[in-house]
């Protein structure tokens, strides 16, 4: 005797493609977002005695030891830039892109908890830390342009109109950080060693941006391999960052689009792979 055939009346799937940043949902959820930033703001000094100062003390302490040992005992050149300024301009911006790739690399397996309890958006997170940590560079930066001002008073070094070309070159240090961290975050949830790699694999990733090594010495002893130097798509931004506010480093206008082509790239996988992982992640967290 043959079965009825089953008909389903209400037939529940996702509407998400691969390339949906469903921008609008997030929106909707826009308060969940603040709640996220305040709850990462605040958890960075729970519990601690200096509070907000240590988004002072950690660069100073990391500048200073940097100053002392890089160009005080090892003698390294700093393309003309007084040491401190460099050191500190580096620093800066590789703090902000390394603490936020790190963060949105442990969204879903930092975050499966929630995830599994209630629906939100999961884009939300990722969002949610990239304001975040966009919150401690801005006051980093207030340490970085009271440095700046005192050597601009002693006439040691000379912005450019490319300061004003900053903002941009922060955007795109954002959208790789994200980028990256949600390529990350969705191998991770299936590849733990991933999560135990990558913490190495970005301290090795500063040696080949220029933070402690200027981009010119660099190219001066690969000689005829120098090129390799440009390959890395931070290079230009950080580079693009010294030119336009101290007025030395060792900036092109054409690696830098090859630098932001690279970013969106990275990105736009990025989201694929995310999109992807949301819709099974919690079965293998």
């Amino acid at each position: 005797m043959n079965e009825p055939q089953q008909q389903w009346t209400n037939v529940i799937e996702s509407k998400h493609s691969l390339f949906q940043l469903n921008l609008k949902e997030v929106w909707q959820y826009r308060d969940l977002v603040i709640m996220f930033v305040k709850r990462d703001f605040i958890s960075s000094f729970k519990q601690t005695i200096l509070g907000p100062l240590w988004f002072f003390i950690n660069p100073i302490l990391t500048t200073v030891v940097f100053t002392l040992v890089f160009g005080g005992i090892a003698n390294l050149p700093t393309d003309g830039i007084p040491p401190i300024l460099f050191y500190l301009a580096g620093n800066t911006l590789w703090g902000y892109f390394s603490t936020t790739m790190l963060s949105v690399s442990n969204v879903f397996t930092g975050n499966a908890g929630i995830f599994g309890k209630v629906y939100f958006p999961r884009l939300v997170t990722p969002i949610s830390t990239i304001i975040s940590s966009f919150m401690r560079l801005g006051i980093q930066l207030i340490l970085f342009f009271a440095v700046l001002g005192y050597y601009l008073y002693l006439g040691e070094v000379q912005p450019n109109y490319w300061a004003l070309f900053s903002p941009i070159l922060l955007i795109f240090l954002s959208l790789f950080s994200l980028g990256l961290g949600m390529i990350f975050s969705s191998l991770t949830t299936k590849y733990r060693d991933l999560s135990l790699l990558l913490g190495f694999g970005v301290s090795l990733f500063m040696w080949f941006t220029p933070v402690i090594l200027p981009t010119s010495l660099v190219k001066q002893k690969l000689g005829n391999y120098g090129f390799l130097a440009d390959l890395n798509p931070l290079t230009p931004i950080f580079e693009c960052f010294k030119y336009g506010f101290i007025g030395s480093g060792d900036f092109n206008m054409a690696r830098l689009l090859m630098s932001f082509t690279f970013i969106t790239v990275v990105l736009l996988f990025g989201i694929v792979v995310f999109n992807k992982s949301e819709k099974s992640f919690i079965d293998t967290v």
